[in-house]
């Protein structure tokens, strides 16, 4: 095997270990922490992301990679009618949220105090909602966004009614299934955007 093979393999262990480990315990775990968990030095941690935020910001980028977020938003943006598109793209969102949730909730819990999660978490809900503004301006072109919306303020609304947070309120605080909360906001951010 090549070494860059090789170093390629070693990071998206640290990646892989480091996500399970702060599922587990928390987005504050150590450097030496993840670096026993994958049976290196911490220095060799280093070596692959040279900072801690380094690898919350590859973390947070591998759960993309990891999960197929962005191969479940194409696909589901081949859907013709926009209601059914728009549909396909929360289902896929709402799919991905419960894998997600542990290491998520965690950062956007730390972000008020931890420049790293901060960054990592607000990496991902910037390219989340720009996916979001291309989905609700299409919308808008072909005439299918309620009149009511301005492309700012649908995007917007779609971003926080299906968030994390939102899901975890249903799930977690008032014990909603995941199926009925995942059916509940689709349903109504659908019925809420489209006209």
């Amino acid at each position: 095997m090549s070494n860059l093979k090789r170093a390629e393999r070693s990071r998206l262990e640290i990646l892989d270990a480091s996500w399970d480990l702060i599922a587990e315990r928390g987005a504050a775990v150590s450097m030496a922490e993840i670096a026993a968990a994958v049976g290196m030095t911490r220095q060799s941690i280093y070596v692959h992301f040279s900072s801690r935020g380094g690898l919350l910001m590859a973390l947070v980028r591998r759960a993309d990679e990891r999960f197929f977020i962005w191969e479940g938003f194409e696909s589901a943006m081949e859907q013709k009618d926009p209601a059914a598109r728009l549909d396909a793209v929360l289902k896929v969102w709402l799919d991905f949220v419960p894998k997600i949730h542990p290491v998520a909730t965690d950062l956007i819990r730390m972000r008020a105090t931890d420049e790293d999660a901060a960054r990592a978490w607000d990496d991902r809900m910037s390219e989340l909602l720009k996916f979001y503004r291309g989905l609700v301006g299409g919308l808008k072109k072909e005439g299918a966004l309620s009149l009511d919306w301005s492309v700012p303020r649908a995007t917007d609304y779609l971003w926080a009614s299906s968030s994390v947070q939102a899901w975890d309120l249903l799930v977690r605080e008032r014990g909603w299934s995941e199926a009925a909360a995942a059916k509940t906001i689709r349903s109504t951010i659908c019925r809420t955007l489209i006209k």
